[in-house]
Order: structure tokens, then C-alpha cells, then sequence
């Protein structure tokens, strides 16, 4: 039989740590973490992930903050907005939903948020300390990804892990993590020959490649761990990027989609806004 690794146990328990450290907070000195969620243009999913983060926050007794610009908006709009927030002392973690519109340099406004607050953990400094494995904020949805599988007990020192992926919203810092608990982690990407005898080696298979149905039964070693992250909507429903009548049955556990990965990114979304208002109030 597989077991389901349903995400919304795991994500409740991160979020209950949080709730209660901000209750805390809050009895003992008055302050709590705030969070910003910048938001450009009119995008229908980004506005629903958007509201799931507000009301995520508020949940656990955040100070939510929305900011929300023209889809026309330049780079330099966007820039000005997170300076802002930046300088600003009742904000402590900040996020840009991605993907910005065409015309607004990505790489430039992230880079442009305050290591301290940048709770995407996508920042150069914020990515570098992941590397080095050194204290930072990381990815939500790898360091997510990690935390399910210890709540699943999920053991990873000494297992073969293959992430399908290289991402470096997912894949990239899924295997750095992994490999920071000492498993022995290889990394399929779109130029990788051969990845199903590849990922047929796992025991850990992380699949973040954005590609619906791609991981087949023939990818999967019978018995093995596997983690979808990805989600897409189709004409048939929501579907993973892996098949997911071919590894029921054949994988020894498997997180479904939707309800896995997901429930995860806003929980650890959450736990990044407190660590970093810790570092900037609390240790600061």
C-alpha cells in the first residue's frame, strides 16, 4: 500500500508553533511580525494565493500588509514600493508574488529586498547562506518539503535522493537542504540523459520540474518516497507533475495533489515572517 502524505497535518503543526510564539510576543511585549505581499497587476491565481497569504497571517496574529501596483507598473514603481517597505519598522518579512509582468526585471526587484526580510529566501545573500548552510531564510516550499517529511519521519541521512528539477525556487535549494541532512542527492534537469534510470535510483524522488504527468511508474523505484510539487490545472482537474495513478500502488508514499506540497508553502511562509522578525526585533 502507499501512504498519503497529506500536507495540511504538517502544515498545521507549523503554523500552531507560530501562533503561539506570536501569542506569546504579543502578551509579553505588545509587537508582533508583520508581513507585506506586493502584488502587480491583476493576475487571477496571484490574487488568490495573495488572499490565502493575508488570511494566513492575520490567522496566527500577523499584521498583514498588501501592496498592490498597476499592471503597467516599471521596475522603478516596484523598486520604490519595496524600498519602502524596506525602511519600514512595522514590516519585518517581505514577498513579491511572482511571476511580475512582462517589462518589470524579476531579478532586480528581488534582489532588492532586505536580506533581513526576505522571506522567499530567493535573495543572492539569502541563497548564499543556503549554500554555505549557514542560519538564513529559506525557500518556502523546499525547507516545506523537508519539514513533511520529518513529520512523516521520513528518515534522509544516508538515502539516495534524486530531485527532477533544478529550480531555484524549488529544485535547486530542495537538493542543497537534502543534502545539508546527508543524503546523497543527484539532480535531473532538462539537458539530463537517461532521467528515468536516474530516478529510478531513489529512495527520496522530489519531482519540481513544472511539467504535468512527466514521472511514470518507470521513473519510480518500487517502494520509494515521492513528492509531487507540482499542480496544474487541465480540462480532467488538477494534476501533479507526476502520474498519479501509476505511483498509487507502486511508491511507498506519495504526497497527493492537490493537498500535499501546497499546504506547506504558506505555513513555512509564516515561520520565515517570525524567524526574521526575531532577527530584526527580538535578537536585534
Amino acid at each position: 500500500m502507499t501512504t498519503s502524505l497529506k500536507g495540511k497535518p504538517a502544515a498545521d503543526c507549523v503554523r500552531d508553533g507560530v501562533k503561539s510564539r506570536v501569542d506569546e510576543r504579543r502578551q509579553k511585549a505588545g509587537s508582533v511580525p508583520g508581513l507585506a505581499v506586493v502584488l502587480v497587476g491583476r493576475d487571477p491565481a496571484s490574487e488568490i494565493y495573495v488572499a490565502k497569504k493575508h488570511k494566513a497571517a492575520v490567522a496566527v496574529g500577523m499584521h498583514s500588509f498588501e501592496c498592490r501596483l498597476d499592471a503597467n507598473s516599471g521596475t522603478g514603481a516596484v523598486l520604490d514600493v519595496v524600498s519602502q517597505l524596506n525602511r519600514n519598522p512595522d514590516v519585518h518579512g517581505i514577498l513579491v508574488q511572482l511571476p511580475l509582468p512582462d517589462g518589470v526585471d524579476s531579478d532586480a526587484v528581488i534582489q532588492h529586498i532586505d536580506a533581513a526580510k526576505d522571506v522567499d529566501g530567493l535573495g543572492r545573500l539569502s541563497q548564499g547562506a543556503l549554500v554555505q548552510n549557514r542560519p538564513g531564510l529559506r525557500p518556502c516550499t523546499a525547507v516545506g518539503i523537508i519539514d513533511l517529511l520529518d513529520y512523516y519521519e521520513v528518515p534522509l541521512e544516508g538515502r539516495q535522493a534524486v530531485v527532477v528539477g533544478r529550480s531555484s525556487l524549488v529544485g535547486l535549494p530542495t537538493a542543497l537542504l537534502l543534502m545539508h541532512r546527508n543524503a546523497t542527492v543527484s539532480v535531473i534537469h532538462s539537458k539530463t540523459p537517461s532521467p528515468a534510470r536516474i530516478a529510478r535510483t531513489a529512495d527520496i524522488l522530489v519531482v519540481a520540474a513544472g511539467r504535468p504527468g512527466l514521472v511514470t511508474r518507470e521513473w519510480i523505484k518500487p517502494n520509494a518516497v515521492v513528492v509531487d510539487v507540482g499542480i496544474h490545472r487541465t480540462d480532467s482537474g488538477i494534476v501533479g507533475d507526476v502520474l498519479a495513478d501509476e505511483a498509487w500502488g507502486h511508491a511507498g508514499a506519495f504526497t497527493p495533489v492537490p493537498g500535499g506540497v501546497g499546504p506547506m508553502t504558506i505555513a513555512e511562509l509564516l515561520h520565515n515572517t517570525w524567524m526574521a522578525f526575531q532577527t530584526q526585533v527580538v535578537a536585534g
